[in-house]
Protein backbone atom coordinates (compact mmCIF):
# COMPACT_ATOMS: atom_id res chain seq x y z
CA UNK A 1 0.00 0.00 0.00
CA UNK A 2 1.50 3.52 -1.06
CA UNK A 3 0.86 7.17 0.85
CA UNK A 4 -1.39 7.77 -1.79
CA UNK A 5 -3.84 4.54 -1.13
CA UNK A 6 -3.30 5.44 2.43
CA UNK A 7 -4.31 8.88 1.77
CA UNK A 8 -7.68 7.71 -0.23
CA UNK A 9 -8.15 4.86 2.50
CA UNK A 10 -8.15 7.50 5.74
CA UNK A 11 -10.14 10.07 3.39
CA UNK A 12 -12.92 8.19 2.49
CA UNK A 13 -12.94 6.79 6.17
CA UNK A 14 -13.56 10.28 7.82
CA UNK A 15 -14.72 12.27 5.67
CA UNK A 16 -11.38 14.58 5.80
CA UNK A 17 -10.26 16.51 3.10
CA UNK A 18 -7.38 14.40 0.96
CA UNK A 19 -4.67 17.26 1.31
CA UNK A 20 -5.24 17.68 5.53
CA UNK A 21 -5.14 13.80 6.17
CA UNK A 22 -1.81 14.03 3.62
CA UNK A 23 -0.50 17.21 5.57
CA UNK A 24 -1.09 15.23 8.64
CA UNK A 25 0.46 12.22 7.81
CA UNK A 26 3.43 13.81 6.72
CA UNK A 27 3.61 15.59 10.00
CA UNK A 28 3.63 12.43 11.62
CA UNK A 29 6.51 11.62 9.91
CA UNK A 30 8.60 14.21 9.97
CA UNK A 31 8.16 13.55 13.87
CA UNK A 32 9.03 10.34 13.81
CA UNK A 33 11.91 11.12 12.06
CA UNK A 34 13.11 13.88 14.22
CA UNK A 35 12.44 11.95 17.40
CA UNK A 36 14.60 8.75 15.75
CA UNK A 37 17.28 11.33 14.99
CA UNK A 38 17.37 12.64 18.49
CA UNK A 39 17.61 9.25 19.71
CA UNK A 40 14.14 9.36 21.29
CA UNK A 41 11.97 6.34 20.90
CA UNK A 42 8.48 6.76 19.82
CA UNK A 43 5.63 4.53 21.18
CA UNK A 44 1.96 3.83 19.89
CA UNK A 45 0.05 1.68 22.11
CA UNK A 46 -1.53 -1.24 21.05
CA UNK A 47 0.33 -0.30 17.30
CA UNK A 48 3.99 -0.60 17.81
CA UNK A 49 7.21 1.05 18.24
CA UNK A 50 9.79 2.73 16.06
CA UNK A 51 13.06 2.48 18.29
CA UNK A 52 16.19 3.66 17.45
CA UNK A 53 18.94 0.13 17.49
CA UNK A 54 22.81 0.49 18.24
CA UNK A 55 24.67 -1.48 15.98
CA UNK A 56 28.13 -2.55 17.01
CA UNK A 57 31.62 -1.81 14.92
CA UNK A 58 32.45 -4.66 13.01
CA UNK A 59 35.39 -5.84 10.83
CA UNK A 60 34.08 -6.28 7.16
CA UNK A 61 36.08 -7.16 3.98
CA UNK A 62 36.28 -5.25 0.92
CA UNK A 63 36.61 -8.40 -1.87
CA UNK A 64 37.00 -6.32 -5.04
CA UNK A 65 40.48 -4.57 -3.21
CA UNK A 66 40.97 -7.56 -0.94
CA UNK A 67 41.43 -5.35 1.95
CA UNK A 68 39.44 -5.28 5.80
CA UNK A 69 37.62 -2.34 6.77
CA UNK A 70 35.93 -1.14 9.94
CA UNK A 71 32.38 -0.30 9.87
CA UNK A 72 31.94 2.28 13.15
CA UNK A 73 29.16 1.92 15.74
CA UNK A 74 25.91 3.24 14.47
CA UNK A 75 22.54 3.64 14.72
CA UNK A 76 19.55 2.03 12.99
CA UNK A 77 15.63 3.23 12.82
CA UNK A 78 13.70 0.13 13.74
CA UNK A 79 9.93 -0.67 13.85
CA UNK A 80 8.51 -3.17 16.69
CA UNK A 81 5.26 -3.91 16.36
CA UNK A 82 2.89 -4.23 19.56
CA UNK A 83 1.68 -8.05 20.49
CA UNK A 84 -1.90 -7.31 19.42
CA UNK A 85 -0.52 -6.23 16.33
CA UNK A 86 1.36 -8.84 15.60
CA UNK A 87 -1.14 -11.83 16.68
CA UNK A 88 -3.55 -10.19 14.15
CA UNK A 89 -0.92 -10.31 11.37
CA UNK A 90 -0.41 -13.90 12.23
CA UNK A 91 -3.86 -14.97 11.31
Amino acid sequence: MTKAEIVTEIAGKTGIEKKDVLNTIEAFMEVVKESLTKEENVYLRGFGSFIVKKRAQKTARNISKNTTIIIPEHNIPAFKPAKTFNISVKK
